[in-house]
């Protein structure tokens, strides 16, 4: 997943001859990127092409798209498997010691879901005491491995597994940089992928650009499904979802109302 994390000081026209048919075009781009959502901060003209999150190009066309797509309100989409009722306790357990930032906004994105009363929690455990005898009996529970992996995908900060076999996707690779990032972001996207661990998926998969910009690509539903939450509308918005693909640079790192419409409706 990309992280849009530039804050951008505004649309501005550098470049531009006149007032001319590349104006018209650029003027139209931008009118189209505000019409969708995207703040005026996080949209920028340079030369005659405009941009958002500071690195990526979006085209008349692509802007024109952003409209035809249903957008009062955010969708969400889940996998075909769901982590058991069963399962009580998630364990989120690092593989090796994890920065100082990232353990405080780990905890903080745990809280955004055990706030929530769900079926199961949460917990942050860096020694689990499965191998100890004397270790106190547990409710059920499954594990999720937390690692830095120095080679992801171009564009990723972190990526994560889906659930399996009734258990949370057991795996979350984190990008090396992840410790640099605002607090607030890094938070957005240690909720978002323990989200992808339960089975939800990103809510503009049918059309990144929504929260990317650029062209519009659509993810597919795979080989994992993408069902409607029911309760959920099925448009997408900018910043209208912690799950949708990219991050807004103003993030609170905080659910949506319908991020919690869908996640009491599953769990």
């Amino acid at each position: 997943m990309a992280t849009r994390s530039a804050v951008l000081a505004g649309v501005c026209c550098v470049g531009l001859s006149g007032c001319g048919v590349e104006s018209d075009t650029v003027h139209e781009t931008v009118s189209n990127l505000q019409e969708a959502g995207f703040p005026a901060n996080d949209i920028q003209v340079v030369d005659g092409t405009v941009y958002v999150g500071q690195d990526v190009v979006v085209s008349l066309l692509a802007s024109r798209e952003l409209l035809d797509e249903p957008s009062d309100a955010p969708e969400l989409y889940r996998t075909s498997n769901l982590v058991s009722t069963s399962i009580q306790t998630i364990y989120v357990r690092p593989v090796r010691p994890l920065a100082a930032t990232v353990v405080a906004q780990l905890h903080e994105a745990i809280a955004n879901y055990n706030d929530l009363g769900l079926t199961f929690d949460f917990v942050f455990a860096p020694n689990p005491c499965e191998l100890d005898p004397n270790c106190p009996p547990r409710p059920p529970y499954a594990n999720i491995d937390l690692v830095i992996n120095p080679v992801l995908p171009a564009g990723a900060s972190a990526t994560s597994l889906f659930p399996s076999g009734g258990n949370p996707g057991a795996r979350i690779e984190l990008g090396p940089g992840v410790a640099q990032l605002a607090p607030n972001i890094l938070k957005h996207l240690l909720t978002h992928e323990l989200g992808h661990t339960i089975g939800l998926r990103h809510a503009d998969y049918f059309n990144r650009a929504i929260s990317c910009g650029g062209t519009s690509v659509n993810e597919g539903s795979g080989s994992v499904g993408a069902i409607h939450i029911a309760g959920t509308p099925t448009g997408a918005s900018p910043g209208g979802s912690i799950m949708n693909t990219c991050i807004p640079a103003n993030t609170p790192g905080e659910f949506t109302s319908t991020d919690i419409t869908a996640l009491n409706f599953l769990y």
